[in-house]
Parts: C-alpha cells; structure tokens; sequence
C-alpha cells in the first residue's frame, strides 16, 4: 500500500476524530481508510489510536507520532500544488519575524513593494528583539543582525551594518566626549541585553571594556530613546541609527576603535519545505535591504 496513503488516512482520522468522518473527508470507503491505517500501524510496530465504539483517540505514541508527521505532510502537499500549479501564483502567508528597530526602520517599509509585487501574499510582521525560535513560533523568514550559529537554520547574507557608540549633545555638554574606550568607565552607559562588555580594536587588537549604567533594558527603542533624551552613551548597529543621524543632536564617538561589522541575514528553518511564497519573500529583502543600509 502506499505509504503516503497510509499517512493522509492516519491525518485525517486523527483530525476528523473517526474512521467514518474520515472516509466521507477524503471520498473513501470506511473500509480503505481502515486498512491502511493499520497498515500504517503494523508497518510501525506500535500502536497509534485507541479505537472504542464511541471514539478514536491518539495513544501516547500516536500523539508524538501526528506532532512530528503533520507539517511534514503539509509541506509536501504545498510542494506538489506549487509544481502542478501552471500559473504558478505567489500566495499564501509569510510570517516574518524582525529585530524591533531595524523592523520598523528597514522591513516595514518595505512590505506595501512587497505586496504590490505579489498581490496574493499575506504578511505577518512579527516584530522583537527576541529571538524566535522559528519552528515553535511558525517563522517562515527571520531577519537578523545579530551573528545566527544555529546549526537548525539556512542563512543567506543580504547587506551588512557595524557597531556604534553613539550619545547626545545633550549629555556630552555635561559630560566630557571620550578619547578611548577605557574612558567609557567614567560614562553613564546604556545596556542592551546582557552586553555589558563593548566590543573595540586597538593597535594591539580586538579587547573589550566593562561598561554599567542607570539604565538597561531588552528593547532597542528604549536605549536609544535614553540615548536621545540625554540619559548616557549607547551601542547600537549603525543600521538602527539611521533616522536618528538625521538629527544633529545624536553623535557617534570611539569611531577609530570600533571595527565590527554585522551581517543583515534572511534565516529560514533547515528542515521545512520553503515554498515559494516564502522564496520569493526572501529575494525580494535580498534585493532591496542593501539599498536602504
């Protein structure tokens, strides 16, 4: 019997809470939907469905077993309607998962071309300074700028950005502008995170300098919402800085010291089927996000 029979049986029985529901479901007789789920369960060598004249239910293993089977089947059932779909339309919804200030400065602007381009897309912004795990949260595409080392994930490289240091002239009119990093000690610094040590390269290399301050917090807009009204000195990527050079009043110091670039990466799930709503998303931001940083 075939096996993907098998699984689709199983789905459906699972979903549908019975074998008669399911048979009416996918257009089959109760009988064909019976064998092949035990087919399916002999081929395992465990039992999936605790089957009573009232109800069918998941055993433990079946539970486990529909969990892991589901998205698989679904993404194989989107690839085969991609391939057989002549016009081959680009719709459907991407979820897209972006750091806050970079989101807001970088992608949102970007999704009415988007959408124009592929009037049958639907997106969902998703916009945190934490990072998501894609396959728990459903992320279709992550846009990060921060280093990705997950062995789980496939990364491709869109544009770069560096690293910072960037105060007020309202705080450095009562505040001395510091010559070298190890005057940062002196300063009141803002903390993003946990980066309480701040990347620099000297003549003799790469060090790093303890910094603290009266303020910290997991949210790039409120550090540099601190930076702008004259609270203490921040470190940002230059990418989430970009409105804010507009403005006189913000200006970068340590520039001979800082020499640390980041990548601005598209990040899918290694293991998922990317359709090719999901591609096309994601050439889209590799073409047009270098052009805005």
């Amino acid at each position: 019997m075939d096996r993907f029979h098998e699984l689709k049986a199983f789905i459906a029985v699972v979903e549908t809470g019975g074998f008669s529901a399911a048979a009416r479901k996918t257009s089959q007789s109760q009988s064909a939907i019976s064998k092949a789920v035990n087919a399916l369960e002999k081929r395992l060598g465990v039992a999936l469905l605790h089957r009573s004249t009232r109800k069918v239910t998941l055993t433990d293993q079946g539970q486990r077993y529909y969990e892991r089977l589901k998205p698989l089947v679904d993404e194989i059932q989107v690839a085969d309607s991609e391939l057989t779909n002549s016009t081959l339309d680009v719709s459907g919804l991407v979820r897209i998962a972006s750091p806050s200030t970079f989101g807001r400065l970088h992608v949102l602007p970007l999704i009415p071309e988007l959408l124009s381009h592929h009037p049958g897309l639907r997106v969902d912004l998703v916009l945190s300074d934490a990072v998501r795990d894609m396959v728990e949260d459903r992320i279709d595409l992550a846009i990060r700028v921060s280093p990705v080392s997950d062995p789980d994930s496939v990364v491709r490289r869109a544009a770069g950005t560096s690293l910072v240091c960037a105060g007020s002239r309202r705080y450095f009119a009562k505040h001395p502008i510091p010559k070298t990093p190890a005057e940062l000690t002196n300063h009141n610094c803002l903390i993003y995170g946990d980066m309480t040590q701040w990347p620099f390269t000297g003549p003799e290399g790469r060090f790093s300098v303890p910094v603290s301050g009266n303020l910290s917090s997991n949210s790039v807009e409120t550090i540099l919402a601190g930076v702008l009204a004259g609270v203490g000195i921040g470190m940002f990527h230059r990418a989430s800085l970009v409105g804010e050079f507009q403005q006189s009043d913000v200006i970068t110091v340590l520039d001979e010291f800082i020499d640390e670039p980041r990548d601005v990466s598209l990040v899918w799930p290694k293991r998922r089927f990317v359709p090719t709503r999901v591609r096309r998303a994601t050439d889209f931001f590799a073409m047009t996000l270098p052009l805005r940083i």
